[in-house]
Order: C-alpha cells, then structure tokens, then sequence
C-alpha cells in the first residue's frame, strides 16, 4: 500500500469521476485505474464502482473514507513537520557571554562547518538573562554562559557543564600587576579595572571581590573578548575565568597574560543550555554534542 494509492481514492471520491481525478493528477486514466485495482486486491474489495459512464467511490470505499482521509492528513502532517525540521536546522542561533571563544567554540564551530556545510552557524553575544530569554522564546538554540559554583541552574533548560576554573586577573606583561606571583583585592584598587557590565556573573564576582570597594578607574564592557582587548591595548586589567584566558591568541603572542588571585575564589563554570532536546532542531542537536566533545577533549588536554 501506497501513500499516493489512497489520494487517488480521495481525488476520486471529491470529484465524482476516474477521468477527472486522472486529469487533476496528471496521471493516464488507465495508470490511475491500475494503481487502484492494485490497492483493492490488497484489501480484498472494491473501493470504486465502475460503469460504463465511468468509476465513482463504492458503498465499501465510503464506509472506508474516513480512514483513507485520516491516514492522507497524518501523512501531510509528517511532510509537514519533517519541512520545519529542515528549515530550522538551516541556521543554528546560539547564543554565549563570549568565554572560552578561542579553546573551545572556534574549533567546534570550525567541526561543524565540515559536516554540515549547508547549514549556517549565528553566534550572537549576550548577557546570561538575555540568552535565557532567547532559549525560552525561540530565538536561540543554544547558550553558553558562566555560572559560579553552586548557583542554580535554571529548570526550564537542561544544563551540561562544559568546563570548570577559577577567576584570574588578566594583565599586560608589561603591567606593574604582571610582576605579582598572587593579586589581591587591595592591588586591584590600585590599577585601572576593565569590568563585565551589569548582567555577566563576572560582574557579580568582582564586586564581591572588591567588597563595593571602587579602584581607582574603571571600565566597562561586555564580554570576554572585549575585555582582553582592552587589556592587551593597555587600558588596565580585568578578572576573567582562566579558561577564557588560557591558549587565547593574546596570550599565546604575549600580549596578555594572567595571574591568580591571592584570596579564596570560587569555581566558574561554562554551562551549555538548551530547551528540552525534543523542542531544538536537528542540526542544534548536532552542535551539542560536538561543543560537549570538544569540551572533553580541552579538559583531558589540562589534565595531562
């Protein structure tokens, strides 16, 4: 049994005539009548009644109609949802505090690229609220953010934590800061302090570092990548995740560097989130799990 047998059927019944639904199918009328035959020795009656004047739906195709149409409208239904499915999976949206840019998004957006070379990759940078909303409202299927050790995740997504550091400060080499093993809170006063703005959990961490303290001059900006800029331009220091500032090309050309911080940090942790995986498009799909084996591949690299 066919898909196409039971529209013949339907085609038949709605326009009254073998020769009609031929025509409106763009089939020959023996060919359509053939493929009929072949569904009524499968089901063991006939579905239509034929006449010299031609062929109409029988009392036994009738009684059966409801069920053909039924079977036709899933079918549509499936075709349907299957066109969506592709659709979305066109572009994949996701959204990231732009931390841990360079180890882990770059080479796994880079990954993607060459399995799915058709499928377009918008990373959009936003505040933690603001990817939320857009996991929540469609708008992106994807988020990676910062999280500190024991914050709550939210329930709607499901969370997979990624990777795991500690605050660092990031300073120019040739920074008066650079020549301490440790930094302190006091030391961070002293200098010009690049700040995430409002919204980014680096934000919070600092002024809880700081104690509402104010240094002496002050930045603020979003994201990450910003942030080492202006580091590496020599604007002052900032207070980032170490993996976010570990392997990046700043660092590797010697335009910025870190040093830990001398009082009792709490861990950080890049999350990825999503809505439940039934809600996200394939290709999204595909995406998660190539950031979650990236993700295992950059920490195995530290371990050894």
């Amino acid at each position: 049994m066919r898909t196409e047998q039971l529209e013949y059927i339907a085609a038949v019944t709605r326009l009254g005539s073998l020769r009609r639904a031929a025509e409106e199918l763009h089939l020959s009328q023996p060919a359509l009548s053939e493929s009929v035959r072949n569904l009524e020795r499968e089901l063991g009656l006939d579905l239509l009644e034929r006449k010299r004047s031609g062929a109409t739906i029988s009392d036994e195709g009738r009684e059966l109609l409801p069920h053909i149409i039924e079977v036709i409208e899933a079918v549509d239904r499936l075709r349907r949802a299957a066109g969506d499915e592709q659709r979305a999976g066109g572009m994949v949206r996701l959204g990231t505090v732009n931390t841990a840019t360079v180890p882990l998004l770059i080479p796994t957006v880079r990954e993607f690229r060459a399995s799915h070379p058709t499928t377009q990759v918008e990373v959009v940078g936003a505040q933690q609220d603001e990817i939320h909303r857009g996991l929540l409202e469609g708008g992106f299927d994807l988020g990676l953010v910062n999280q500190l050790a024991g914050d709550d995740p939210p329930p709607s997504f499901e969370t997979v934590e990624l990777l795991r550091g500690r605050p660092v400060v990031c300073v120019r080499p040739d920074s008066e800061l650079a020549r301490l093993d440790r930094i302190t809170a006091a030391d961070l006063l002293t200098e010009p302090l690049i700040v995430m703005r409002a919204g980014y959990v680096m934000h919070r961490y600092v002024h809880r570092l700081l104690g509402g303290r104010s240094p002496s001059f002050s930045y603020s900006t979003d994201g990450a990548e910003m942030g080492k800029l202006m580091v590496a331009e020599g604007l002052g220091a900032t207070v980032l995740p170490d993996f976010s500032v570990r392997g990046d090309p700043l660092e590797r050309h010697g335009a910025i560097t870190w040093r830990p911080l001398a009082a009792d940090t709490p861990e950080v942790l890049l999350v990825l989130q999503r809505r439940q995986p039934g809600l996200v498009p394939r290709a999204a799909r595909d995406l998660h799990g190539l950031l979650v084996r990236r993700a295992e591949e950059v920490r195995a690299k530290r371990a050894g």
